[in-house]
């Protein structure tokens, strides 16, 4: 069944349904989570955001958005909110946590079974990555985590972000220039 299907059920009166809509999505919630705040976080955030989703699925309106940019949308707005609430979190201490390896932009690829040498050149590849992107912005971050990571389109994005679709474009292009210089900075050290 599509989320769409599942929640017209849900609006019949069928409660039971709801746990599918959870079981489908607290993986990616969580990630998206846990990436833009921590590890001890995350968890009260998801938690909060289905609440809200629960709350509100009767108000949901498919004709405006997808569900998962819906879910998505909230989800990113109780992140704000929380980040708002802890005045003394500056974005510079996000970039900190990355340090501690409690932000890490690569801490949940997954690690199969391999060789000691490779598992060397992926620590190192990990790390590498997560030097260079402690080196973008929060927003930054943002974009390329619902891009690559949630395989959500620039149009979602956007929805998500409340920004125009071109602006979520350009700001991509734009990161994807700066990665390439600070990429070609780190090789020419």
């Amino acid at each position: 069944m599509t989320d769409e299907e599942i929640i017209i059920l849900y609006k019949k009166g069928n409660q039971e349904v709801f746990k599918n809509l959870i079981n489908r999505h607290i993986s990616s919630l969580y990630n998206f989570t846990m990436r833009l705040t921590n590890r001890n976080d995350a968890p009260d955030l998801v938690q909060e955001v289905f609440i809200k989703i629960w709350r509100n699925l009767n108000r949901f309106d498919e004709q405006k958005a997808s569900f998962k940019t819906w879910i998505f949308t909230i989800a990113r707005n109780s992140i704000t909110d929380f980040l708002r609430k802890k005045q003394s979190l500056l974005f510079s201490d996000l970039e900190k946590n990355d340090e501690e390896g409690i932000n890490s932009f690569a801490d949940n690829i997954p690690d199969e079974q391999i060789l000691p040498d490779v598992a060397l050149q992926k620590l190192q590849d990990q790390e590498f990555l997560n030097n260079t992107l402690k080196k973008l912005s929060f927003s930054e971050n943002e974009i390329l985590v619902l891009h690559y990571q949630e395989e959500m389109t620039f149009n979602e994005i956007s929805k998500i972000l409340n920004k125009s679709l071109n602006t979520i474009k350009s700001q991509h292009r734009r990161i994807l220039f700066k990665l390439r210089k600070i990429l070609d900075s780190q090789n020419s050290d």
